[in-house]
C-alpha cells in the first residue's frame, strides 16, 4: 500500500485515527513509521480545517489571500501542518505557517545556498592598514533592528538609518587609533523566524515583506557595513541569535562565513554556542541577546563557561539587546549592558504604549591595557526621517 493510499484511507474512515500504529502497520503490511508520518499529515489537516473555519463558518482554506499567500511562498495546502490567522490593525489578513516539512528542508536548502555562495565569493588579498600606535578595538553594536517589520517607516529608511548609524558612528571616532572593528550581528536582526511570519517561540509578527526579501535583505545590509568598515580596519563579526530570529540568524552567519571565507580581513564567529565570548587585552566581553538568562547570574555563567578567560580578564561586561533601551547593571565587578535599538515602533508597541524610548545606536572603545575608555552614540533623530506625501 502507497503513501497516499494510507492518507486517504485515513482521511475517508476517522476510526483508522485510533487505531494503534503497530495495529495498522501489521494490517496493511507496511512500516511503522510510514503509518506514524500518515497519521500526523491526516490528524494536523483536521487541526488546520478547524482553524480555517471562522465563527460564520467561513473556510479561509478557499480564500484567494491564502491561496495567494502559499503560492508567493511555494507551498501547497498539503504542505501546511498548521496554521494560525488574524488581522492587524489595518485590516489585513496575516498568516503564521508551520509545513510538515519544514526541519527536513531546510538543511538541503542551507547546503545548495552556502555552495552557491562559496563558489562565487571573491578571494580578497589582506589590506595593509595603518598600525597603530595607541591602538584601540572599536565595537558598533546596533542590535534589534528587526528587519522586516510593519513599522511607521519604510525599509528602505530602516536600511539607511542602519548604514547612516555605521557611518556617523565611524566618523564620530576620527583621531581613535581604530586596530580592530567588532561588529555583532543578528540579536533579533530579523523580525520573523521565516514564512511562519512568526518568533521563534510561535508569536505571530507583522511583517512587511516575504521571509525569502527580509532574509536576503538583512544579510545585504550586514554586508554593506561590514565592507564599508573594512576599507579602514579589520572587521571580526560576532553572530548574536534573538528570541525572533534565533534559526535564521545561524543561517545568516552560515551565509556570511561563506561569502567572507577568502576575505583575509574579516571574521566570522558563527559557533553552535548561544553565547559568544571575545578578548581583547584585559577585555572579555560576552554577547548574549538578553532574553534567557537572569543577568545577576551572569557573572558565575561566564567563569564557568569560559574559565581561563575570565582568569586573565581584569574588564568584564556582557552587552545584550532586547530590551531595545539603555540599562546598566553590575554583579561580582562584572558590568551587564543593556543597548539600545534604533528601530522604529509597530502598532503593538504604540497600543501598548511602549514609546518615547531614544532610538540610537552606540559604538564602545575598548583599550588593551585600560579596559573600556567610553562609548560615542548617534541618535536616530539626526537622519532618516521619512517624509509624509
Amino acid at each position: 500500500m502507497t503513501r497516499d493510499e494510507i492518507i486517504e484511507k485515513l482521511r475517508v474512515k476517522k476510526g483508522y485515527l485510533k487505531k494503534g500504529a503497530q495495529y495498522l502497520a501489521d494490517e496493511w503490511d507496511v512500516d511503522i513509521s510510514i503509518i506514524k508520518d500518515c497519521k500526523k499529515i491526516v490528524t494536523s489537516e483536521e487541526w488546520v480545517q478547524e482553524r480555517m473555519n471562522n465563527d460564520n463558518g467561513h473556510d479561509i482554506s478557499k480564500s484567494q489571500a491564502f491561496s495567494k499567500h502559499l503560492l508567493d511562498n511555494g507551498l501547497t495546502m498539503e504542505d501546511v501542518k498548521s496554521v494560525k490567522f488574524w488581522q492587524n490593525f489595518q485590516g489585513e489578513q496575516r498568516y503564521s505557517i508551520v509545513t510538515h516539512n519544514q526541519w527536513h528542508e531546510q538543511p538541503q536548502v542551507k547546503n545548495e545556498l552556502l555552495n552557491y555562495i562559496k563558489s562565487n565569493s571573491h578571494v580578497v588579498k589582506k589590506i595593509k592598514y595603518t598600525k597603530p600606535k595607541d591602538p584601540v578595538l572599536y565595537e558598533i553594536s546596533l542590535p534589534d533592528i528587526h528587519y522586516g517589520k510593519i513599522t511607521d517607516e519604510s525599509p528602505e529608511t530602516m536600511e539607511e538609518n542602519y548604514m547612516k548609524a555605521i557611518v556617523d558612528l565611524h566618523r564620530k571616532a576620527d583621531g581613535l587609533e581604530i586596530e580592530r572593528f567588532l561588529l555583532p550581528v543578528g540579536n533579533d536582526g530579523l523580525n520573523s523566524e521565516g514564512y511562519s511570519m512568526a518568533t521563534t517561540k510561535g508569536t505571530p509578527q507583522q511583517d512587511s515583506m516575504m521571509w525569502r526579501q527580509s532574509f536576503r535583505g538583512y544579510w545585504h545590509l550586514v554586508m554593506k557595513a561590514i565592507d564599508y568598515l573594512a576599507e579602514h580596519a579589520p572587521v571580526d563579526v560576532i553572530v548574536v541569535q534573538g528570541n525572533h530570529d534565533f534559526e535564521r540568524m545561524f543561517y545568516v552567519g552560515e551565509v556570511l562565513n561563506a561569502m567572507y571565507h577568502n576575505n583575509k580581513n574579516v571574521t566570522v564567529d558563527n559557533s553552535l554556542d548561544t553565547r559568544k565570548y571575545y578578548e581583547y587585552g584585559i577585555n572579555m566581553i560576552m554577547f548574549t541577546h538578553g532574553d534567557k538568562e537572569k543577568p545577576q547570574e551572569l557573572p558565575l555563567l561566564i567563569a564557568t563557561e569560559q574559565p581561563e578567560m575570565w582568569s586573565r580578564a581584569k574588564v568584564r561586561e556582557v552587552h545584550c539587546g532586547h530590551k531595545h533601551k539603555e540599562m546598566l547593571n553590575e554583579y561580582m565587578g562584572t558590568k551587564v549592558r543593556f543597548i539600545p535599538s534604533i528601530c522604529g515602533n509597530d502598532a503593538w508597541h504604540k497600543t501598548q504604549g511602549y514609546v518615547g524610548t531614544l532610538r540610537c545606536g552606540q559604538a564602545f572603545i575598548w583599550n588593551k591595557n585600560r579596559g573600556l575608555e567610553g562609548y560615542l552614540q548617534t541618535n536616530i533623530m539626526n537622519y532618516g526621517v521619512e517624509k509624509k506625501s
